[in-house]
């Protein structure tokens, strides 16, 4: 049995995975110091190649002679697991066939899973310390345990090098299935659409084919329309038999026709050269696993370069080499026949949205704007021919007139799920989340299990601050793709804003697992474990994500801030000086320093930066009463009392910043000021902490 190219792709994914456990099997319990017998690593390295040997057997489709090897190291280890998810992946496919890609995927996840766990545990292991126990003399016994370390920390070290890259290899065909299924998901539903317009298109060109030959029969003489419709006949004949799967038929029936074909009618025979082609063509695509599909695009070709040479006037042999070309990726030929199609038949919508389309993915945007504005225009209620339409426009940067054609396919057809998408996606950059959420509820409601709409929705209902409804859409993407990293890091963020930290934990480490070199990832699980408690852990988070990107400012702001709490100033100001080289503005980043230079009484540089926040968000009441604090710590009381004042301005009820506002002027020498500070504190919050203390400076005046 052959396996499809996806099936190859995964089981050689599994293969290599196995692979890698058994190596780390074959360190972690046969290197050591000779304790263990010749015939056990024997007995090891054998079990290694009868699994490669198994691999190699499954790979070719030989599952009987892969099952006997498998089932020969059960026997001897009915726990041996990853001969057992082998085993269940070949097992699944040989049962099910070609159809069964999940069954294999599901198999891999279980694999995966398992070789994740073992890895964990046996990084586990490696943490514990190594007791060492000698007999003789005490030097002897020193050198020999520092070489029997020296031989542990190698070892452990190898460990961990081969369990990380089994885990890597893991992460990476999780992140490849995961891609693969999203991009497959996603190309089913276009072209879903795609097909749909295509048939369409087929029918109409059909029928325009049908009234061209029907007119050259009408002016031909009886005896000629005779010779003709014998030729249609037998070309009707090869379609049906192209139909059936019988290529030879077929062939034999077009070159009978070719035969017979009357002479001097080079129009008459161009077309019916050119639809012989094209039921190749048809055939070819129709039939992509048959063994007659390549034999059936060389006859197309055939076809279609007779049809032009006998008359170069006709568009159909154009179109179809134009079609053979672009299913080649031959791009440029592919543009050249299609636009002389378009031009031979300004008329036939297909044509110029097929060339349109051609033109797009050779990034020439620009022209085929003009081809998909040709189309809608010869056919209006072409709905591809807007969406594709849009998404150049999108191309071309132009969102408005993007918006427009988007609206116009589901004007002509409401349920075109991925043109309600494509709105949504627009109205979130242009700011209106009501109508994004709209249109996005709409494309999910035709399409339930759209994971790419699932998770866009849940973005724009947590950007609307609607945590717990993009909570739930999020869970219900991860049902169907659990390992994409980027909808685990979503969910993460969402978790956070629900306060659910542990939670966000668990999926921020899954996105990070799948991708350790996303700064973003790495520093959002830094931000879960910093809101459990556990700083130590998300100081070496946050130090992580800042090494990934030298230029990333959040996580040295909140080491800097972390560290202030933890009373590590000195740490905190490297943080924050080295942030604040990457953005000297950053209101956060001069407030955090204003206020480690201030925990240092360095009143200088804290008065600075105090001000540079000031400069960026001159109404933060609590930046201004920090810096009057500064000022009095400084011993410049005037600036103290403005800004104090500053602060009742904007907060009226800082109790703190009028009693201490009311000290001030009591140094300044101005009793007055000070006693209606001071009184009005008392009358207006007379459970103020400092009461008893305002009291006796107010009899003191």
């Amino acid at each position: 049995m052959k396996l499809s190219k996806k099936q190859l792709i995964l089981l050689i994914s599994i293969c290599a995975v196995l692979v890698i456990a058994a190596a780390v099997f074959f360190i972690f319990f046969y290197r050591s110091d000779g304790d263990i017998s010749v015939s056990s690593s024997l007995a090891d390295a054998r079990r290694e190649n009868t699994l490669r040997l198994a691999s190699v057997y499954a790979e070719s489709g030989e599952f009987g002679r892969a099952l006997d090897l498998i089932d020969s190291l059960l026997i001897d280890n009915p726990d041996d697991e990853a001969a057992r998810a082998l085993q269940r992946a070949i097992l699944n496919i040989d049962r099910n066939g070609i159809d069964s890609t999940e069954a294999l995927l599901a198999a891999q996840r279980q694999f995966l899973e398992e070789q994740m766990r073992q890895n964990q545990e046996l990084a586990s292991s490696l943490n514990r310390p190594v007791i060492v126990q000698t007999q003789g003399s005490s030097s002897a016994n020193d050198e020999a345990a520092a070489l029997r370390r020296a031989a542990a920390e190698a070892e452990a070290a190898e460990i961990r090098r081969a369990a990380a890259e089994a885990d890597a290899q893991a992460a990476a065909i999780r992140r490849a299935t995961a891609e693969a299924e999203e991009a497959a998901s996603r190309r089913a539903a276009e072209a879903e659409a795609e097909a749909a317009a295509a048939r369409r298109a087929t029918a109409e060109a059909e029928e325009a084919r049908r009234k061209a030959q029907e007119e050259e029969l009408a002016r031909a003489s009886a005896a000629l329309q005779e010779v003709m419709r014998a030729v249609n006949n037998h070309v009707a004949d090869g379609v049906a038999m192209l139909n059936s799967g019988n290529m030879a038929g077929a062939n034999q029936a077009f070159s009978e026709a070719k035969r017979i074909m009357p002479p001097g009618e080079s129009r008459f025979e161009a077309q019916t050269l050119s639809n012989i082609a094209d039921a190749y063509y048809n055939y070819s695509i129709n039939n992509p696993a048959s063994g007659g599909a390549r034999e059936a695009v060389t006859n197309a070709v055939q076809y279609a370069n007779d049809a032009i040479s006998k008359d170069p006037t006709q568009a159909l042999p154009h179109y179809v080499l134009g079609k053979v070309s672009r299913d080649s990726n031959q791009n440029d030929q592919a543009i050249s026949s299609f636009r002389e199609a378009a031009r031979l038949d300004s008329g036939n919508y297909i044509y110029q949205h097929d060339l349109a389309r051609v033109l797009f993915i050779g990034r020439r945007y620009a022209e085929a704007r003009d081809y998909f504005q040709n189309a809608t225009r010869i056919n209006p209620n072409s709905e591809t021919s807007w969406y594709n339409l849009g998404g150049t426009y999108r191309a071309l940067n132009r969102p408005d007139d993007a918006l427009a054609a988007y609206r116009q396919a589901v004007a002509i057809k409401a349920d075109y799920a991925v043109a309600h998408r494509e709105i949504g996606r627009i109205l979130i950059t242009k700011g209106d989340l009501r109508g994004a959420i709209t249109s996005l509820n709409t494309a999910l409601q035709i399409s339930p299990n759209d994971f790419s709409t699932l998770c866009e929705l849940a973005a724009a209902y947590s950007q609307a601050g609607n945590f717990s409804e993009a909570e739930d859409l999020f869970t219900r993407a991860l049902r169907i793709n659990p390992s994409d990293a980027q909808t685990n890091y979503n969910i993460a963020t969402v978790k956070l804003e629900l306060k659910k930290y542990n939670e966000a934990i668990n999926h921020a480490n899954i996105a990070v697992n799948a991708n350790q070199a996303n700064s973003v990832y790495v520093y959002t699980l830094a931000v879960a474990l910093e809101a459990t408690g556990a700083n130590d852990l998300a100081v070496s988070a946050y130090k992580s994500a800042a090494a990934i990107d030298t230029r990333y400012l959040r996580p040295r702001i909140n080491l800097g801030s972390l560290y202030l709490t933890m009373g590590r100033l000195s740490d905190a100001i490297t943080y924050l000086n080295e942030a604040y080289a990457i953005e000297p503005s950053n209101f956060e980043v001069n407030n955090n320093l204003g206020a480690v230079y201030s925990r240092q009484e360095n009143w200088t540089y804290s008065i600075v930066h105090y001000e540079r926040a000031l400069s960026v968000r001159n109404n933060d009441a609590m930046v201004h009463f920090n810096l009057a604090r500064a000022y009095a710590g400084a011993g410049d009381l005037q600036k103290a009392l403005t800004s104090y004042q500053s602060v009742l301005r904007l907060a009226p009820d800082n109790w703190d910043a009028m009693y201490e506002l009311g000290m001030t002027c009591i140094t300044l020498g101005h009793n007055t000021d000070a006693r209606r500070y001071l009184q009005d504190l008392i009358s207006r919050n007379p459970n103020y902490s400092g009461r008893m203390e305002a009291e006796r400076i107010l009899r003191s005046l």
